[in-house]
């Protein structure tokens, strides 16, 4: 499988199949790449309805430039935990990321669950957020207020009274009851709806429909949810390289 950044004439080839209606899989298989990379690249570069092959690669030389200005001459990246490749670990942020944008999460919030779940501590401070991200305080601000009210994000005092922004380990559990509360209001919204509009006309009709699917899914998921969590949650094993 190759490696390396993507050639022009492959961003060429993603462009002719993005216009032919091809998944993602299916261009990636077609160049001999992981569907990650295809991703990460359409998603970064516009969308699958704007990307352009062109500017997509301007766009990459671009950042490439701009990093390599932003880097001291001789300085390298800091050294993982746990003998990490940190050139892996960013790559794999940034598919990580893509795919969260992908799901229909803004991009700033992706980066900062993004940045929160890859650490081991699963948590950070607003500073150290800024500093990682290279955004602005007012970006992280935005962004933690919408993770929190996903259910995704947190927030703790540390033993220095710094507010500290966490995702605990069940955090997707945590967020899919918080979506199975939100449908639930939904849910009895709608069935508000069919004695207004009048039970057995078309849109009283509809609503109950709406009201039964979701709230079967809801109820589903939930109890879903509920089994996972117990069967499936594991711990992380305890090394001596652990950071303090």
């Amino acid at each position: 499988m190759p490696g390396g950044r993507l050639t022009q004439q492959e961003r060429q080839q993603i462009a002719l199949g993005l216009a032919d209606g091809l998944a993602y899989a299916e261009i990636a298989r077609s160049l001999d790449r992981p569907t990650s990379t295809i991703t990460r690249e359409v998603m970064r570069n516009g969308g699958p309805t704007a990307y352009r092959a062109d500017l997509a690669h301007r766009a990459t030389e671009h950042r490439a430039h701009r990093r390599r200005q932003a880097a001291p001459r001789g300085a390298e990246a800091p050294p993982q935990a746990h003998g990490r490749d940190a050139e892996a670990v960013r790559e794999y942020e940034e598919t990580f990321t893509t795919v969260m944008m992908a799901s229909g999460a803004p991009k700033m919030m992706s980066r900062v669950m993004a940045c929160l779940t890859l650490t081991d501590a699963g948590s950070l401070t607003a500073s150290e957020l800024v500093q990682r991200l290279q955004v602005s305080p007012a970006s992280v601000s935005k962004a933690i207020a919408f993770l929190e009210s996903q259910g995704l994000v947190r927030r703790e005092r540390d033993e220095r009274r710094r507010e500290r922004y966490v995702v605990d380990d069940d955090v997707w559990y945590q967020s899919m009851m918080a979506s199975a509360r939100s449908t639930a209001r939904l849910v009895e919204t709608a069935r508000e709806g069919v004695g207004i509009l009048g039970p057995g006309t078309p849109a009283a009709a509809r609503l109950e429909n709406i009201a039964r699917f979701l709230d079967f899914v809801s109820e589903s998921i939930a109890r879903a949810a509920e089994q996972a969590r117990e069967i499936l949650h594991t711990k992380p094993e305890t090394t001596s390289d652990d950071p303090a």
